[in-house]
C-alpha cells in the first residue's frame, strides 16, 4: 500500500520513490536507491533473487529466502573508481535477457559503467564540474544463473576496458547482508582461516588481536583457508565463494590480479547498518597492501583488457559453519597431494631418525633443541609396531638394543615389580574422579585458572603486563569444560560409578549451546578465540557421550564440532606455495603480539585430533557419511609429511631459538616437522616436533587401505 501511495504522489523525474511496479512484480524493500518501476525475479523453492531497474538502468538486486526474509542486497552490478575522478561509477544495463537451459535459468545484463559527465548534464552541476571521460570505462555482461533445484547461484562478470585508466578499484559482487532487514545482527560470521565472529563481535575486532594485526578486512589471499565468506542470522545463512587462483585481470607486462575478498561485519567499509561480503581488485598480494579498499598503488587498466569475477552465492539453513559445510558438500574435498614419500618409505625414514639424530645416548629419544631434558626414555608408540613388522632390519636390531638400554635394571635376585591390582586401579580412578568433581561448578562447567591448574607458560603474565589478560580467571570456554568432561566420562565408564557419568553429562550439556570452538590453546592465546584443538576434543567427547548414553543429540553435536575443522583447514592452495590441508591452530595472536595465527599454520593439533579419534575407535566417515573424512585424514597426514624436514631443503629458520640453526644444518632435526608454516612466504620455522604423530596416522591409513583391499578381494570372489 505504501508503494502505491508513494507512486501516486511522486513527481516525475524524482531520483527515488517513484514506484510503478508491473503487475506481479516484486517491490523493493531496499529504499536507498532509485527505482524505475521495473523488476524481474529468479526463484525456486530454495532461494529468490529480485532485480530492479534504476532510473538509468538495471543495477541492483535483493536476495531473500523462500519465506520472504531479505538476506542481502546486491548493491550494484559492478563498480569502478578511477584515480582522477572522485565519484565511483556503477555498472548498469539498459536491458536484461532471460535464458533457460539444462543448468537452470539465467538473467543476462549488458552492462556499462555510467558516465558521470552525462549524469550531470543539464543539472546545476554542469557549469562547475567537468570530467574528461565521455564514454563508459567498462562494458560487458553480468550473468546471474540460478541452478535447478539448488540454492546455488552463479555470478559471472565479463568486462572489458574501453581505454587506458588508472584505478583505485574495480568491485564485482558486493553484498550488503542484512540491509533493510536485520542490519548488523548476526549469529556468526566466518572468513575461514581469518575471522570468526559471533553475536555482536566485530570482524577485524581487537578481541583476539591487537592492532596492527587486528584489521583483516581485505587480507592477503593466501591467509584464507576456504574461499568462502559466510554470515548467518536466526537460522538462515548466506555464502559467497570464489576461485582464489582465478585471473581477475592481467595485462601482458603487468602482474596478475586475483579476486580479493572483502569482509566486514558490521560494514565499517561503507559505514552502513549492514554487513559486507565482496570481491574486488586489486588484490593484497603483498602483506604491506592488505586492507586497502582504495589502492595505494593505483591499478593500471589497458584498452581491451578483460576483467572477470566468477562467484557462487547461496543460502543455507543453520549458521556459518553450515554455510561452509554446504560449499564442501557441493565441491567435495580436494584430492590430497601425493605424499612426499611412500608410506612405508616414510616409516623407514622416521625409524632411521629415531635410530640416529633423535637418539641421545644415556637419555633416550627426542628432539633436543632447547634443553637436554627434551630427550627421555619414553619410547615412541609407533616404534613397537615398526620393530615387530621389520625384525630382520639392521635399523630395528639397533633400535632394539637402544630400547633395551632404557629399561630399568632390577637388582639381582630382586622380586619382579608387582602390577597394580584391579582394586588399586579402581581406587586410583575414583580418587581422580573425585578430585575433578571437587572443582566442577553447579552448572556443570569448569573454571579457567590461568595462575593455577591451567598454568603452562608465562605467556598470560606477559600479555597481562603488556596489555591485558587474554582470559579472565574464573571464566570458562568449550575446551576448559570439555577436557575434564572427557576424563569423567572415561572414569565413569571404567568404574561404573554413576556420579562420574552424570557429572560428565552435565558438563557436556553445559557446552551444548556453544557454536564456536574455543579455549584449546589456552596457554598462549585469547581464551575465546576460535580454536581447532577445542573443536576436535569436543567432537570426540560428544561422540563418546553418544556411545555411553545413546542420545542422538550428542552424535549430531559431534558431527557439528568435526565440521568446525573446515574453517581452519586449507581446502585450496595458491599456484606457487603447496599448502593443501595445512591447518590454522587458532584464529588469533599469541600474547596479543608475538605470533600471528592467521598468517601461520600449525599441523600437530589436527594430527592429534585424528590420532585421538583413532584411539577411541571413531571413524568419522562412517559417523558423518556426507563428508569424506578418510580423504580429509589422508590430506592432513600428507600435509604433515610435506612439512617433514630435511636440512638440505633449507626452508626452515628458527624464530625463537636462533642458536640451533647450526645444528639444523648438520641434520640434527632431519625428519622432524616444524611448529609453523608461513602462508605468505611458504617458509617453515619455530620448534621442531618429533615425527611419531605422523607415523601413527600413517599406520591408520595403511590399515584402512589393507581393510579396503581385503573387502574388495572378498567381493570379487
Amino acid at each position: 500500500m505504501f508503494s502505491v501511495l508513494l507512486a501516486a504522489f511522486s513527481l516525475p523525474g524524482m531520483l527515488s520513490g517513484t514506484v510503478r511496479a508491473n503487475p506481479g512484480s516484486p517491490v523493493p524493500q531496499f529504499k536507498q536507491s532509485s527505482y524505475a518501476g521495473e523488476a524481474t525475479t529468479l526463484a525456486n523453492d530454495r532461494i529468490a533473487l529480485d532485480f530492479f531497474k534504476r532510473i538509468k538502468g538495471w543495477g541492483w538486486g535483493e536476495i531473500r529466502t523462500p519465506s520472504g526474509k531479505l538476506m542481502a542486497v546486491l548493491d550494484h552490478l559492478g563498480e569502478i573508481m578511477i584515480l582522477d575522478q572522485d565519484i565511483p561509477m556503477r555498472l548498469e544495463a539498459d536491458t536484461v535477457v532471460r535464458r533457460a537451459d539444462a543448468e537452470g535459468e539465467s538473467l543476462v545484463f549488458d552492462v556499462r559503467s555510467v558516465v558521470v559527465r552525462d549524469m550531470l548534464q543539464g543539472t546545476s552541476f554542469d557549469n562547475w564540474m567537468h570530467y574528461p571521460y565521455t564514454e563508459p570505462a567498462l562494458t560487458g555482461t553480468v550473468t546471474v544463473t540460478l541452478e535447478k533445484d539448488s540454492p546455488f547461484v552463479k555470478l559471472s562478470y565479463d568486462l572489458t576496458a574501453t581505454g587506458n585508466y588508472t584505478l583505485r578499484y574495480i568491485r564485482g559482487p558486493w553484498l550488503k547482508v542484512g540491509e533493510s532487514s536485520f542490519g548488523t545482527q548476526k549469529d556468526d560470521a566466518i572468513l575461514p582461516g581469518v575471522d570468526w565472529a559471533v553475536g555482536d563481535e566485530w570482524t577485524s575486532g581487537s578481541d583476539f588481536f591487537k592492532d596492527p594485526w587486528a584489521l583483516r578486512v581485505a587480507p592477503h589471499p593466501n591467509k584464507v583457508s576456504v574461499p568462502v565468506m559466510a554470515i548467518s542470522h536466526e537460522g538462515d545463512g548466506i555464502g559467497l565463494a570464489w576461485d582464489p587462483n582465478a585471473v581477475a585481470a592481467r595485462w601482458f607486462n603487468y602482474r596478475t590480479q586475483h579476486p580479493q575478498p572483502v569482509f566486514a561485519s558490521p560494514n565499517f567499509v561503507d559505514r552502513m547498518n549492514n554487513q559486507l561480503m565482496g570481491l574486488m581488485i586489486p588484490d593484497a598480494s603483498v602483506e604491506g597492501h592488505e586492507n586497502e579498499i582504495y589502492a595505494q598503488v593505483p591499478v593500471e587498466l589497458r584498452i581491451g583488457e578483460k576483467v572477470r569475477f566468477d562467484a557462487e552465492l547461496w543460502l543455507s539453513k543453520g549458521n556459518s559453519v553450515d554455510v561452509v559445510t554446504d560449499w564442501v558438500k557441493r565441491h567435495g574435498l580436494p584430492e590430497p597431494s601425493a605424499p612426499k614419500w611412500d608410506y612405508r618409505d616414510a616409516l623407514d625414514r622416521m625409524a632411521g631418525a629415531y635410530n640416529t639424530n633423535l637418539w641421545h645416548e644415556g637419555r633416550g629419544f627426542g628432539v633436543v633443541q632447547r634443553s637436554e631434558n627434551e630427550a627421555s626414555p619414553r619410547i615412541p608408540g609407533f616404534l613397537a609396531r615398526y620393530m615387530a613388522e621389520n625384525p630382520k632390519s639392521d635399523v630395528v636390531r639397533q633400535l632394539q638394543a637402544k630400547v633395551e638400554s632404557l629399561r630399568p635394571k632390577s637388582p639381582k635376585n630382586a622380586a619382579p615389580a608387582k602390577a597394580p591390582s584391579e582394586e588399586e586401579i579402581r581406587a586410583r580412578l575414583i580418587k581422580q574422579g573425585d578430585d575433578i568433581l571437587a572443582i566442577q561448578r553447579p552448572d556443570g562447567s569448569f573454571a579457567f585458572e590461568p595462575d593455577g591448574r591451567h598454568y603452562r607458560k608465562d605467556d598470560f603474565k606477559v600479555a597481562t603486563s603488556f596489555v591485558e589478560p587474554m582470559g579472565l580467571d574464573g571464566a570458562t570456554a568449550l575446551d576448559i569444560t570439555i577436557l575434564p568432561a572427557m576424563e569423567l566420562l572415561e572414569i565413569g565408564r571404567r568404574t561404573g560409578e554413576e556420579r562420574f557419568l552424570n557429572a560428565a553429562r552435565k558438563a557436556i550439556d553445559f557446552c551444548m549451546p556453544m557454536t564456536r570452538p574455543e579455549g584449546g590453546d589456552f596457554w598462549e592465546t585469547p581464551l575465546h578465540a576460535a580454536n581447532l584443538l577445542a573443536a576436535g576434543h569436543a567432537a570426540v567427547a560428544n561422540y563418546k557421550a553418544y556411545e555411553q548414553f545413546g542420545d542422538e543429540t550428542y552424535k549430531r553435536k559431534a558431527v557439528y564440532w568435526m565440521r568446525t575443522l573446515f574453517p581452519f583447514t586449507h581446502l585450496w592452495e595458491p599456484d606457487d606455495i603447496p599448502m593443501l590441508y595445512n591447518t590454522k591452530p587458532v584464529l588469533s595472536s599469541s600474547d596479543w603480539y608475538f605470533a600471528n595465527w592467521v598468517r601461520d599454520h600449525v599441523q600437530w593439533e589436527v594430527l592429534s585430533v585424528f590420532a585421538q579419534s583413532v584411539a577411541n575407535g571413531i571413524r568419522w566417515e562412517e559417523v558423518d557419511p556426507e563428508i569424506d573424512w578418510l580423504k580429509f585424514h589422508r590430506g592432513i597426514t600428507h600435509a604433515a609429511m610435506r612439512w617433514m624436514n630435511v636440512h638440505t631443503d633449507d626452508n626452515w629458520r628458527p624464530h625463537n631459538i636462533p642458536e640451533t640453526y647450526d645444528r639444523y644444518r648438520q641434520g640434527a632435526f632431519d625428519y622432524c616437522f616444524p611448529d609453523t608454516h608461513n602462508a605468505v612466504t611458504g617458509n617453515y620455522g619455530g620448534m621442531f616436533i618429533p615425527p611419531s604423530a605422523i607415523a601413527d596416522n600413517i599406520y591408520y591409513l595403511l590399515d584402512r587401505e589393507a581393510e579396503a583391499n581385503a573387502k574388495s578381494s572378498r567381493s570379487r570372489k
